[in-house]
């Protein structure tokens, strides 16, 4: 008896001694690194993965999490591969014993006893699975880990580093190129498949070997039928679907706005941007469609913004990013500083509102001027006379904006697009009038930016496109009546030829030498730009902003929305009234000269105009007269040729040919002269 219970007490000591010395070698374990690398990822404002990028070694390897795993994926890899997981400590010594009987039973090795603890530490160290050394060092770190982490935590590292063939790391990556689609959800036939792949990651390729693949994921199915996690019907229906033939690419939505993020945050490995990915991978395909027909070299941006957040819900740098093609697609054409051309005529407008120079009701004049050396020209060379401001800016006649531009100076005008946020380029470095016109350089997100100010009556809208960037406090860049002025004249102007006459506010823009076509449009809740033109700045020649730019503006907003917002309605101390019931100084432009001008019903050379040039060798000329004292006095080059006329119409005579100055006085002693030409 004594002998019975000394032999049992040596034997529970022994027993104490192995635990212990087992306890302080696993506790002495020197752990691989638990953190690797995974892809860099730039997802949308729902978490949409829009662009993800390979890890240093060119492996794609995504991090995921284990709830965003569909759990009938988790139940069946557990079933397959080690269904005792939730129990044991890291080795299960009934597996070990069944692989080892079966290998002597059957003189080769048929099923492994590694557990999933023991091939997450085969991953981690990328350790082999022959030697038994190798298999001695995975025993070791798969019982350290089950001290060190949770059972849970250990499968999330499964998850991240199992291969999946190729480049393929983990669940997710393999979801993306083997189905095109996030694991969140799979069916049975992908589950069965995603557990065969990592036993033998390309030899199982599917679309390598499709049918390796197809009986692997068959073993997979029977098995989960065995262990109670499918039913045979399921597995049925699974084995009817077949594999994957061909490796899909993971999304690269956005790519100019992900690198903009990655460059910005480097150190980061998840972005989340304001862009919607819908709506992102909508606007890419219609710029794709917008090129067609155009020369190869051409490429085309576009900026959607929500106007009350600021923030950017979609922008497209090219029509496609690539860094090969005649296009420069690698261009990301929404941030290039261009010329824009007529696009900046709405803010001089609105500038000239708010200082009481006009109201859209106002007349103005289209007649050909001259400031200094400067003769600014319509784009058709014609004049339209005296027509209404409203008028002026729908039509986007180039004289009357640069008239209120030398009234409100060109130094207000930089000052006012400086308080929208915007940071313009100016040739020289001093603005001057030709600013009105594009003399300045803009890109396409400070253009929308600039607009912006408009549906939100007045006040800047600060841009950003990154989720929890702060907004800058916001400036008033006019009033709101100006801004809502400026809308309702925009919101009148035709649309493009196809498009929907359906009130959408927006202007077109060309600049000098059509190297750069604009249209940029608001309703109540969005404002969207589009640019076209070559990336290099050379010439597109017979391009139109309102023909080439607007078209597809308007897609855009059909794109947004099937509806446009409206916008919002006068605010109260808005002036709606006809030309007849402006104040006297607003019914007709005079400009800061106004005092210096003749009046209306002084005398003056009706015809011929000043500077006309007479050709066929004329000897005379018919002279028209308006206003003025009868009778008149005719000189030509300082000698009298009519006298004491009672005729507001006459024959003049003329003395040779060159520069000629014909002067009219009246019985009061007023006068007026022209210059003429005779050839």
């Amino acid at each position: 008896m004594r002998f019975a219970l000394f032999v049992l007490a040596a034997a529970l000591l022994l027993a104490a001694a192995v635990r212990d010395g087992v306890d302080r070698w696993v506790a002495e374990t020197d752990l691989p690194n638990l953190i690797s690398d995974t892809s860099v990822q730039v997802v949308d404002r729902e978490g949409k993965l829009l662009r993800a990028y390979t890890v240093d070694d060119g492996l794609w390897r995504m991090g995921t999490g284990l709830e965003a795993v569909d759990p009938g994926y988790i139940d069946m890899l557990v079933a397959y591969e080690d269904r005792r997981f939730w129990t044991h400590a890291g080795v299960d010594p009934w597996a070990v014993l069944r692989a080892t009987w079966q290998a002597l039973w059957n003189g080769e090795v048929v099923s492994g006893g590694s557990t999933l603890t023991m091939q997450v530490a085969r991953l981690l160290e990328d350790s082999g699975t022959g030697a038994w050394q190798g298999k001695l060092r995975q025993v070791r770190v798969a019982l350290a880990l089950e001290k060190t982490l949770s059972k849970d935590e250990i499968l999330a590292i499964y998850l991240v580093h199992a291969p999946f063939g190729g480049n393929l790391e983990g669940v997710r990556a393999a979801t993306l190129a083997w189905f095109g689609k996030e694991p969140h959800r799979l069916t049975p036939a992908q589950s069965a498949l995603l557990v065969a792949l990592p036993q033998s990651p390309n030899g199982r390729r599917p679309d390598r070997h499709p049918q390796v693949a197809t009986e692997a994921r068959e073993r997979v199915l029977q098995r989960a039928v065995i262990e109670g996690v499918l039913t045979k019907e399921s597995a049925l229906a699974a084995l009817m679907t077949p594999v994957p033939n061909q490796r899909r690419g993971f999304p690269s939505i956005a790519p100019h706005m992900a690198d903009r993020a990655v460059a910005q945050r480097p150190e980061a490995v998840v972005h989340q941007v304001t862009l919607s990915r819908d709506l992102q991978i909508s606007l890419e395909g219609l710029a794709a469609k917008a090129l067609r027909g155009l020369e190869d070299r051409v490429s085309i941006a576009m900026v959607v913004v929500d106007h009350h957040s600021g923030e950017i819900l979609a922008s497209v740098g090219s029509a496609g990013f690539s860094g090969g093609d005649h296009r420069q697609g690698f261009v990301d054409m929404t941030q290039a500083k261009r010329s824009p051309g007529s696009t900046l005529k709405p803010l001089v407008y609105g500038l000239s509102f708010d200082q009481g120079l006009v109201h859209p009701e106002t007349l103005i004049s289209d007649t050909p001027i001259r400031f200094g050396t400067y003769a600014p020209q319509n784009f058709d060379g014609r004049f339209r006379g005296e027509l209404r401001v409203r008028e002026a800016l729908a039509q986007s006649l180039n004289l009357p904006v640069v008239l209120l531009t030398d009234e409100i100076g060109p130094a207000n005008l930089m000052a006012a697009m400086s308080k929208a946020g915007t940071a313009p380029d100016v040739p020289g470095g001093v603005a001057g009038l030709a600013v009105a016109l594009g003399g300045v350089g803009l890109s396409l997100e400070e253009l929308v930016q600039l607009y912006a100010v408009i549906p939100q009556g007045g006040l800047a809208q600060g841009l950003h496109w990154r989720i929890g960037e702060k907004i800058k406090q916001r400036q008033r860049v006019i009033s709101r009546s100006a801004a809502w002025h400026l809308g309702d004249i925009l919101s009148g102007i035709a649309p493009p030829k196809g498009a929907p006459r359906n009130g959408l506010a927006y202007k077109t823009g060309t600049s000098y030498g059509h190297r750069d076509t604009w249209a940029i449009g608001f309703d109540g809740q969005h404002v969207a730009g589009v640019w076209i033109g070559r990336p290099d700045g050379t010439p597109v020649p017979g391009a139109f902003g309102a023909e080439v730019a607007a078209p597809v503006l308007f897609d855009v907003f059909q794109r947004i929305a099937p509806e446009l917002t409206p916008l919002s309605p006068p605010p109260p101390e808005t002036l709606i009234v006809s030309t007849g019931q402006l104040p006297e100084p607003l019914r007709k432009f005079r400009g800061r000269n106004a005092l210096f001008e003749k009046p209306e019903d002084a005398l003056a050379v009706a015809f011929p105009p000043d500077g006309a040039t007479l050709e066929g060798g004329n000897s005379e000329v018919i002279l028209k007269v308006k206003n003025g004292a009868l009778p008149f006095t005719v000189l030509a080059n300082g000698a009298p040729v009519v006298e004491q006329s009672r005729m507001r119409e006459m024959v003049v005579p003329l003395v040779g040919k060159g520069s000629a100055t014909v002067t009219v006085i009246d019985a009061k002693g007023a006068s007026d002269r022209v210059t003429i030409w005779v050839d």
